[in-house]
């Protein structure tokens, strides 16, 4: 097959549009799946694809047209080519239009081929697993679960001459640990870059411990309870504030994050001293640091800002609100600074308390609620980000610093914002996966947060 690179020059040769941008990204994957602790499928894919972005600038402004393809050979980018330019002429001015990045200094290796996984990477994975397999077995256990592990290599192009690429390696793991009935269910997940930092055996040890935990079992009513939420539930829920943080959806007035006068920047959102941060270069959570965009998505991406450099930011810092995602063409217009949206999000507690493990919190307990995961998380009203979800795999009842039973699960009515507003402790930070937005945002860390009132709204039959 022909080289990314070439491809990105061939469409930036063939380009007659006022502005371009080419992106090629080379994609490898790898996966394993086991049920009733057994090897069931393994896959390997490779695939291609190409989007190319052609502006065109008229009287009354500067359209863009956008296409993503499938691709192989530089026979099918004239083609490509051809056709977002010819959506260029058709389209509207964008009213995110901004001049298309110029080259910066950088040390990307750009001539270098892609990076791909193959199998080979879950080898050490797939001995231990066997090795749960048959302890669980003798328990009269089963385990299920899914392992992936992907690369996406993205070449990017442009007509002012930057060139950019980034190799992404991501890996997830999701297990299901059951009674032999399936009475009883429990589940745990987690982000890796390459495998060698998963311990199956700690992982199913964990698992075992909330089987163990629901040979018990309460029916409680709905309503608010004093209720732990793990890493990867709040992960979950502050990934979806994350997707909600466009400053110029708040100074239109249209999210949880405008203010009277424009954004609630400045404003104290959390009790505790909480930051929620994002940074390219997190060692644990390392991500993509340009931006790529193949769509303008709602005030957070423009396909004007393709390569535009990403950098840290600070979203809350010790509580306070400091900022929110801004493109170029809205900085402009409202006299700020460009913010890009980052591939990764953090939350850790900055106050000197923060060393408490899941473990110790449920210690400090004197009767709450400790969940494993949620999912079906649901937008119920964009202004108050209030959103309704449900727990699984597992609620238990806390009292006198000891888990004493399993309960029915629940539905929820809560949002992000207000809970970071009423969580009265906040435990360490780890790096986590959340449950409901594992395929579309990995690279999160997380703390375990208690949250005085949580709202379980109503009983939900689901196991």
């Amino acid at each position: 097959m022909t080289d990314p690179q070439e491809l990105v020059d061939e469409a930036l040769q063939l380009s007659a549009a006022d502005g371009c941008v080419a992106l090629v990204t080379e994609h490898s994957q790898t996966n394993l799946r086991w049920a009733a602790n057994s090897l069931t499928t393994n896959g390997q894919s490779q695939s291609r694809s190409m989007t190319v972005v052609s502006l065109s600038e008229r009287a009354d402004g500067t359209s863009a047209g956008v296409i993503t393809r499938s691709i192989a050979s530089p026979e099918e980018v004239a083609d490509l080519v051809r056709s977002s330019e010819r959506a260029a002429r058709e389209a509207e001015p964008a009213d995110d239009a901004a001049p298309l990045i110029e080259p910066y200094p950088h040390d990307d290796a750009w001539d270098v081929s892609p990076r791909r996984t193959d199998v080979g990477v879950f080898e050490r994975f797939t001995g231990e697993l066997a090795e749960v397999f048959a302890s669980w077995g003798k328990r009269d256990q089963l385990l299920y679960g899914y392992a992936e592990h992907e690369v996406a290599s993205t070449f990017l192009g442009t007509s002012t001459g930057l060139r950019r690429r980034f190799d992404q390696p991501t890996g997830i793991v999701e297990i299901n640990g059951k009674s032999a009935d399936l009475a009883r269910s429990s589940w745990a997940g987690m982000h890796t870059v390459d495998f060698t930092d998963v311990d199956v055996a700690a992982i199913a040890d964990d698992l075992d411990r909330r089987l163990g935990w629901a040979r018990s079992r309460v029916d409680l009513p709905p309503g608010r309870y004093e209720t732990i939420l793990p890493p990867s539930a709040v992960a979950d829920l502050m990934i979806y504030a994350y997707w909600t943080m466009s400053a110029r959806d708040a100074e239109e007035g249209r999210n949880v994050f405008a203010g009277p006068n424009g954004t609630r920047i400045g404003d104290r959102l959390a009790a505790l001293p909480l930051t929620l941060r994002s940074d390219p270069g997190d060692s644990r959570l390392r991500c993509r640091p340009f931006e790529v965009a193949a769509a303008s998505s709602a005030g957070l991406q423009s396909v004007f800002d393709n390569g535009q450099p990403v950098e840290p930011a600070n979203w809350i810092e010790r509580g306070t609100l400091t900022e929110l995602v801004r493109t170029r063409a809205w900085a402009q217009q409202t006299d700020a600074t460009p913010r890009p949206y980052v591939d990764n999000l953090i939350l850790e507690n900055s106050g000197p308390d923060a060393t408490a493990d899941l473990d110790a919190m449920i210690g400090n307990t004197e009767r709450g609620l400790l969940l494993t995961c949620l999912w079906y998380i649901r937008e119920v009203d964009p202004q108050t980000l209030l959103l309704t979800g449900l727990t699984r795999d597992g609620v238990y009842l806390v009292e006198n610093g000891q888990v004493r039973a399993a309960v029915n699960n629940f539905r929820f009515n809560e949002s992000p914002i207000d809970l970071l507003a009423r969580a009265s402790e906040a435990g360490v930070s780890e790096p986590t996966l959340g449950r409901e937005w594992s395929d579309y945002f990995r690279r999160t860390a997380m703390p375990a947060l208690r949250i005085p009132d949580f709202n379980m709204s109503t009983v939900s039959k689901a196991l």
